[in-house]
């Protein structure tokens, strides 16, 4: 899959419809093999000039060409002025691509809908630990100790609830 052409069709989509994208993009795209919850990313490099850096999680090599083209211009309009977030600017010019190609580009997505498996089922039956919320029984799964797995006590679900962590056994 070739991620960077594929960004540039997207960049070049998007000026043709007159949505301000930086020139500023690098034009590589980081395929990044840790990502399990998001599907790409743009991070600004104030460092660099401004520069934005796009990622994309390497899951995403299931989708169709059309999801990833989707995502990468969700990152994309992210580089605009004022788009760093997902406020009405962003929107209208989200709006705008889906109108003039079709696209489906939200805030957000599921693994359904991009036709891709979802890695926290899979996380389930790979990860060394699993921490799961006293309240709602929300699940979530990390594979090295961090601070979180030595201190669950330091650390409160998003509903409020005390964490406990499991440890698979045979590791």
């Amino acid at each position: 899959m070739d991620y960077n052409k594929l960004l540039q069709e997207v960049i070049a989509e998007a000026k043709r419809v007159n949505i301000p994208v930086s020139d500023s993009i690098n034009p590589y795209v980081k395929i990044n093999t840790r990502a399990k919850g998001r599907f790409g990313m743009c991070k600004k490099n104030t460092k660099a000039f401004n520069t934005f850096n796009i990622e994309i999680a390497s899951f995403m090599d299931q989708a169709s060409i059309k999801d990833i083209k989707e995502t990468l211009a969700h990152e994309v309009l992210h580089t605009c002025p004022n788009c760093l977030n997902h406020q009405l600017q962003w929107k209208s010019y989200a709006n705008k691509m889906n109108s003039a190609y079709g696209y489906n580009i939200n805030r957000t997505s599921s693994y359904e809908s991009l036709g891709v498996a979802n890695i926290a089922i899979i996380m389930q039956d790979t990860n060394k630990y699993t921490i799961i919320c006293k309240s709602c029984n929300h699940k979530s799964y990390r594979n090295r100790v961090s601070n979180i797995i030595k201190h669950p006590e330091r650390y409160k679900c998003k509903c409020g609830g005390s964490l406990i962590i499991k440890e698979r056994s045979g590791f």
